[in-house]
C-alpha cells in the first residue's frame, strides 16, 4: 500500500493511499482514534476499515493527523485535526474529480472529526461512526445531520458511555430524510479488542445494503 505524503494546513500529512480502480470510483476517507491516546493511520481497527473499503472498489485514503507520524504539526484539540481531515479529502479529489460517492469512516475521536466534516462537505453521502465520544465532545453540530450512515459502539465501552451515545442516536433519529443505523456489539470493549470480527461484520452489513453489493 503506498505511502502518500501532501499538504496539510500546517505542513505535510502522511497517510496511505489505495487509488480507484476506475475515474469515478467512490472515495472513502478514514480517521483515526485519538493522537494522545496513540491512535494512528495504523490502528488496527483503520487498518480493517481501509481494506474493506478497498475490496470495494473504492479510492481509499487513511493518514495520520498532524503530529502523528511524519505528519507535521502539533495536536490541535481537534480544530486542527479538522482541517487536516478537509485538507486530505481535497487531495484525493484531485485524485478522483469525478468520484460518484464520498464516505468518512472515524474511529472514536476519528469519528468526531468525521461527523464535522460531514456537515462541511455536502458531496459525503455516507458514514461510519465507530466508538464516536459522545461523552467526552459536543456533538450538537449535527443539527440536521446531512447524511445517513451507522454508529457502532461497543456493550462494555469503558471509554465511551453507551447511554451517551444512545442519546446521540436517538436525537439524530428524529430528523426526516436520513436513517441512522445503531449497532451494539455485546461484551466489545471501547477497542473492540476481541470483537474486531463481529465490528467488521457491522460494517460490511451496513455496506452492502447501502450499496447494494457485497464484496
Amino acid at each position: 500500500m503506498p505511502e502518500v505524503i501532501f499538504p496539510g494546513p500546517e505542513g505535510r500529512l502522511e497517510g496511505r493511499f489505495t487509488p480507484g480502480p476506475r475515474p469515478r470510483a467512490p472515495v472513502a476517507l478514514i480517521l483515526h482514534s485519538h493522537p494522545q491516546a496513540g491512535g494512528t493511520m495504523n490502528n488496527k481497527i483503520v487498518q480493517l476499515l481501509h481494506k474493506d473499503f478497498v475490496g470495494r472498489g473504492f479510492a481509499t485514503l487513511r493518514f495520520n493527523f498532524r503530529g502523528v507520524g511524519k505528519s507535521q504539526g502539533l495536536f490541535d484539540n481537534g480544530v486542527g485535526e479538522l482541517s487536516d481531515a478537509a485538507s486530505a479529502l481535497d487531495w484525493v479529489q484531485q485524485i478522483h474529480p469525478e468520484a460518484e460517492q464520498t464516505w468518512v469512516a472515524g474511529v472514536s475521536f476519528g469519528a468526531w472529526i468525521g461527523m464535522q466534516l460531514l456537515m462541511r462537505r455536502p458531496e459525503i453521502k455516507g458514514f461510519i461512526s465507530i466508538a464516536p465520544p459522545a461523552n467526552m465532545y459536543d456533538f450538537s453540530f449535527l443539527a440536521p445531520c446531512p447524511s445517513s450512515g451507522i454508529i457502532i459502539q461497543g456493550e462494555a465501552d469503558e471509554v465511551v458511555t453507551p447511554s451517551a451515545v444512545q442519546k446521540l442516536v436517538d436525537k439524530l433519529r428524529t430528523q426526516k430524510h436520513i436513517t441512522i443505523h445503531h449497532d451494539l456489539i455485546p461484551g466489545a470493549n471501547h477497542f473492540f479488542a476481541n470483537e474486531l470480527d463481529l465490528l467488521m461484520k457491522s460494517v460490511d452489513g451496513y455496506l452492502d445494503m447501502r450499496l447494494g453489493t457485497t464484496r
